[in-house]
């Protein structure tokens, strides 16, 4: 399916969610250290519920090591103000989604010299700075698998 990557997140029943998510459509999560919290946290768990379990979650030092060990695969940057709409881009299997942390979004540090296939945005409207983590990533993660027919 699709790599769910998340850099640096902070809010534990965000990754949680996002734990449940990858569980229900098959994708694998990907986590980027720092992370913002314990994963055995009580909080991750009751968000992920008996998900855990059912979901691929790794973790990875830095977003460089993660992108070599999935074998350096197409990547598409999330972010809140890109011109181009998550909806236009043509997804395949094995592609990597990748969301930035809560607060701060992805650094241009952390993606210098990485090869970029497109920087998505998830339409909202104006004067509003972003959505919930959770909610970004199971509205990409469906429209991707939407295009693969669900399966």
């Amino acid at each position: 399916m699709f790599h769910v990557i998340l850099h640096e997140p902070e809010i534990p029943p965000n990754t949680g969610n996002v734990i449940r998510l990858c569980a229900n459509t098959g994708c694998r999560l990907h986590l980027i250290e720092p992370l913002g919290f314990e994963l055995d946290r009580r909080a991750v768990r009751r968000a992920g519920l008996d998900y855990a379990s059912l979901a691929s979650v790794q973790t990875h030092a830095s977003l460089g090591l993660c992108l070599q060990v999935l074998g350096e695969p197409a990547l598409y940057v999330i972010e809140t103000g890109s011109a181009q709409c998550y909806s236009q881009a043509r997804f395949a299997p094995g592609d990597a989604l990748l969301f930035g942390s809560e607060t701060r979004g992805v650094s241009e540090g952390a993606l210098a010299g990485l090869k970029i296939a497109q920087r998505l945005s998830i339409p909202m409207r104006s004067g509003n700075r972003s959505l919930n983590l959770s909610n970004a990533v199971a509205i990409v993660v469906y429209e991707a698998w939407r295009q693969q027919a669900f399966r």
